[in-house]
């Protein structure tokens, strides 16, 4: 749900750019400086790009509620990867773990979920213990950062929530994630 409101959000923000990148400035008349009456036209034209890094940023960061589920997906990356049939901690993975953990404590009273999640291969039975053992070893890293156990919960949704839906190596890596979720 935090998800779809953010889709919806950027969407609004995407239209609204498009709308204002597409307007031209007003013509404007100036007076001719030799006296002889006649006017000037000078046309302004900002440049698209340029309208958009402006009025994007601003509209960003009054909508980013520091702590958030938002704010931790933009600043600090909510998602690490698992090698096939392993729960432990990938290199890249311990250095998100780091982030989160730094992301934690400049917010001590926000409480999180990790959910592990595991590809479509195997038991329904085996994959739910996979993903509580990936979701446990990202907990466990974030405690021995120094982040309170009381802080953090665990789930395991298995294969039962994939982010990519084909049989093939790309979307079963993709599947084989830990995700941490503001509660």
């Amino acid at each position: 749900m935090v998800f779809e409101k953010f889709a919806l959000k950027a969407a609004c923000l995407a239209a609204t750019i498009l709308l204002v990148a597409a307007c031209e400035t007003p013509v404007e008349e100036k007076a001719d400086a030799s006296g002889s009456g006649g006017a000037k036209q000078e046309t302004k034209m900002v440049k698209k790009a340029e309208m958009k890094k402006a009025e994007m940023k601003p509209v960003m960061e009054q909508k980013v509620v520091p702590g958030s589920q938002e704010d931790l997906v933009l600043n600090v990356g909510n998602q690490i990867q698992y090698d096939y049939d392993q729960s432990t901690l990938r290199s890249d993975s311990r250095q998100v773990v780091e982030r989160w953990a730094d992301w934690l404590r400049q917010y001590p009273a926000v409480t999180v979920t990790i959910e592990g999640h595991c590809d479509e291969r195997g038991t329904r039975e085996y994959n739910l213990g996979l993903g509580e053992r990936r979701a446990d070893a990202a907990r466990k890293y974030l405690i021995a950062l120094g982040i309170n156990a009381d802080r953090v919960g665990t789930i395991s949704y298995g294969k039962e929530r994939p982010v990519c839906v084909s049989s093939n190596d790309g979307c079963y890596a993709q599947n084989r994630r830990g995700m941490l979720l503001v509660n």
